[in-house]
């Protein structure tokens, strides 16, 4: 089994039948470049050639499939088995799963409270308010269950989204505690880097973050051109036996579909991509072999 997972950055269907672009909403940047925007995602995606796509920044289902007919199937076989379920991004932004073979199980917790694991929020949130500020879907491969997040962003007041995350990363961790000796987090950790301590913490110490395994230089999977700042938010959390069989396997980071303005002149780009836009994502896709999964 091959894993990938990318933040589709704003992924939306839009009510005149257009698909909102790589771009955030409240940035002055051209709609004219939306089309092309959302073929280097799918480019990007079918170079990344995974069984499973988790995925990050997704509206909602309609979305979803629009993307895969529209885009998706031109570059790549489709991925038949779908799912986008209601988060609790104000946005509408979601975590998205595609795979081209079917899960035996598949959950929302996106409605989990700190009361119903047990757990102290910060200060100031109710103990019957939901976690995830997205969702943690989890899903069931065989003996594989896969957890697809999107943590809090760092912003727009960093202690509180600091203290928000680590709930989530706590809420994360009782979910993962039951989910068996196999289990695998994928996706957008919203780490920034800069605190003395990760608020994410608490889970890893559960597993192993893949994305440690490559050297550090290497590890960036997003740029943000205003700071000219790299950042690693994106993660593949393994479980103790997961990482022992994946001894010595390595993610690959996939910066093809990102602005040219990111990493040293020069790099590899697909060839629509843009200093800033067109681009598939402001972030990387990621990918991870699994080798044979039992079903």
């Amino acid at each position: 089994m091959r894993i990938a997972t990318l933040n589709m950055q704003n992924l939306r269907l839009m009510p005149d039948g257009t698909v909102f672009g790589a771009r955030d909403r409240d940035d002055d940047e051209s709609p004219a470049l939306d089309e092309a925007d959302r073929r280097l995602t799918a480019a990007l995606l079918a170079q990344a050639d995974a069984d499973v796509l988790a995925l990050q920044e997704v509206f909602d289902q309609a979305s979803l499939d629009a993307f895969h007919d529209r885009y998706l199937m031109q570059h790549c076989a489709p991925y038949p088995w779908r799912l986008c379920l209601p988060g609790n991004d104000g946005r509408g932004l979601d975590v998205a799963i595609m795979s081209r073979s079917p899960w035996d199980h598949a959950a929302s917790h996106a409605g989990v409270t700190p009361e119903d694991l047990g757990l102290d929020p910060p200060e100031g949130m109710a103990r019957d308010l939901p976690i995830f500020r997205r969702d943690g879907l989890e899903l069931r491969f065989g003996e594989l269950t896969l957890f697809v997040v999107h943590f809090k962003a760092p912003y727009p007041d960093a202690a509180r989204a600091w203290a928000v995350r680590r709930l989530e990363a706590e809420a994360l961790a009782r979910l993962v505690a039951r989910a068996g000796p196999l289990w695998l987090v994928a996706g957008d950790l919203n780490e920034p880097g800069t605190a003395s301590e990760r608020a994410v913490a608490p889970l890893e110490a559960l597993g192993e973050n893949l994305m440690l395994r490559l050297p550090e230089a290497e590890r960036w999977t997003y740029f943000q051109p205003d700071e000219r700042r790299y950042g690693a938010p994106d993660g593949l959390i393994a479980s103790p036996m997961l990482a022992a069989r994946l001894e010595g396997v390595v993610p690959q980071v996939l910066r093809a579909g990102m602005g040219r303005e990111a990493g040293p002149e020069g790099a590899e780009r697909l060839p629509e991509t843009g200093l800033h836009r067109p681009h598939a994502s402001d972030h990387a896709g990621v990918v991870l072999d699994l080798g044979v999964v039992k079903r």
